[in-house]
């Protein structure tokens, strides 16, 4: 399957998950609104949810796919095996430990609420119904990086949809049958995570059987000097896969210190997540087997070329996604949120953060790909210390930042974290050699920011003469706006035949 064939089966079902996390989130908003029971839920989803969407990106596939791509089939199946039997029992202690220490937790994620015990006790709470799915998310990506690498995308692409799909029933029930108070909606939502966290790992084991010993072979662990490199590579590929999520919860931890900057950061940022979680599951679902064959072949240049077209790729969706959610930050709350328990200066808080968020998309996306390059290479402590570069630069520009602007200032830290991480991967790739932008690349990149600012000027002179406050309005805005840019794209050159060739 080519690469372009593949990217879109793993679009799509990026794309309906983000699609089905929207829904959700607008039913959270409905139901929680943005108060003290909406921060300490969202301050206890925050940590499991950010485990589930840096391994349901492919976060541990830059530790299991170099390895396992060097073994032949039969030692690939074994040592998979062992990898998933070592990674559960691993898991079972952590999730012990965070059931036993769930306070602690609560005050890591949440210092701001150190002198709301009320709150806090509730992030306790929260913390340990939903900190199962961190196992079940964690295992379910072991399972996905193995059939990935065999070229099984489909199951991957749409298990794990099961875990927004069950969220929404349960809010759908909670919202239409049951009369609860807020404390009790959250916590049965909190619940309702872990089990289906559990059915998104059945449906992945079950698929992984299926391709039977050729695939995994499934027993107890027995320790070996492979079994131990690869668990030792697992935690620096989370850390640095999770990059712009670990800038994120930085950004929460700030937040927790003014009244729903949780809630709003949280919101935000789901937004920004629809086009920078499809670009980071092509990158290491798809972008990085590829990058990993061409490496351990020798073929320098292919490398690089591949590495150049998934950025033409990544920045031809995330330039156009950036400015579309900066101009219409506020739209997109209002429509999206605004119902139930979250209020009118909610969505004006939120739309703040969001138009902050916007502006370090493209770099969010482009050092998502550019990662998967030393992923490929197995440069993992370069790439973590790219990773702890953006936190630094986060909790810095967030500290400096918030005061001035509150919220919305911590985004903008988000932000400048995610430059920085950018710009160190482009600095170690170029000190590997394989950063050397050609002239199709930078005349493609004046093309894709041309077609974005034509797009822009359209949206910008649309919305001076009608803002877009419903629902039709606004989908009238964005396809308005795509159809916009697709033209554009298409005129400069941003968008050939040549890449409409390539999608068949």
């Amino acid at each position: 399957m080519s690469l372009i064939r593949s990217s879109l089966l793993v679009g799509f079902g990026s794309i309906a998950s983000r699609i089905l996390g929207f829904a959700r989130d607008m039913l959270f908003a409905q139901a929680l609104g943005a108060g003290p029971v909406a921060d300490a839920f969202l301050t206890a989803f925050r940590l499991p949810n950010l485990v589930r969407r840096i391994v349901g990106e492919g976060g541990l596939n830059p530790a299991l796919v170099p390895h396992l791509s060097r073994m032949d089939r039969e030692d690939a199946a074994t040592m998979a095996g062992d990898v998933i039997g070592a990674f559960a029992l691993a898991l079972l202690g952590l999730t012990a430990l965070a059931e036993i220490g769930a306070g602690l937790v609560a005050l890591l994620l949440a210092p701001g609420l150190r002198d709301d015990g009320e709150t806090l006790a509730m992030v306790a709470f929260y913390t340990r119904l939903s900190f199962p799915i961190v196992l079940s998310a964690t295992l379910s990506s072991v399972a996905a990086a193995i059939l990935n690498m065999r070229g099984r995308y489909g199951v991957t692409a749409l298990a794990p949809l099961a875990v927004n799909g069950g969220l929404i029933l349960a809010l759908l029930l909670l919202e239409t049958a049951f009369a609860l108070p807020l404390g009790a909606k959250a916590a049965w939502l909190a619940a309702t995570s872990s089990v289906a966290g559990l059915i998104q790992l059945l449906i992945v084991l079950v698929a992984l059987r299926q391709g039977g010993d050729a695939l995994v072979r499934l027993r107890w662990p027995r320790w070996s000097s492979g079994l131990k490199n690869l668990l030792l590579a697992g935690f620096p590929a989370l850390v640095a896969s999770g990059a712009v999520q670990l800038f994120v919860l930085a950004g929460t931890q700030v937040a927790s210190f003014w009244p729903s900057g949780i809630s709003w950061l949280y919101y935000a940022e789901r937004v920004m997540q629809l086009p920078l979680g499809l670009m980071a599951a092509l990158g290491a679902g798809v972008l990085l087997p590829e990058l990993a064959r061409h490496h351990h072949a020798g073929e320098t240049a292919a490398i690089v070329s591949a590495q150049h077209r998934a950025l033409e790729l990544a920045l031809l969706l995330a330039l156009p996604a950036g400015a579309a959610l900066l101009l219409l930050s506020l739209p997109i709350t209002t429509v999206l949120f605004e119902r139930g328990a979250f209020l009118p200066s909610d969505s004006e808080g939120t739309a703040r953060v969001l138009a902050s968020l916007s502006l370090g998309l493209p770099f969010a996306t482009a050092g998502k790909v550019l990662s998967q390059t030393l992923f490929a290479r197995g440069a993992l402590r370069q790439t973590i210390a790219g990773a702890v570069l953006g936190i630094l630069v986060t909790l810095a520009g967030s500290a400096l930042l918030a005061p001035f602007w509150g919220p919305s200032g911590i985004a903008l830290g988000i932000s400048l974290g995610c430059a920085a991480h950018a710009a160190a991967m482009v600095w170690l790739l170029a000190r590997a050699g394989l950063w050397r932008p050609d002239r199709r690349f930078l005349g493609r990149l004046v093309r894709i920011a041309l077609s974005t600012a034509f797009m822009s000027l359209g949206l910008w002179g649309a919305q001076t003469a009608l803002a877009p406050m419903d629902s039709l309005a606004l989908a009238a805005f964005c396809l308005g706006g795509l159809a916009l840019y697709v033209a554009a794209a298409w005129l400069t050159g941003a968008v050939t035949r040549d890449d409409a060739r390539a999608f068949r």
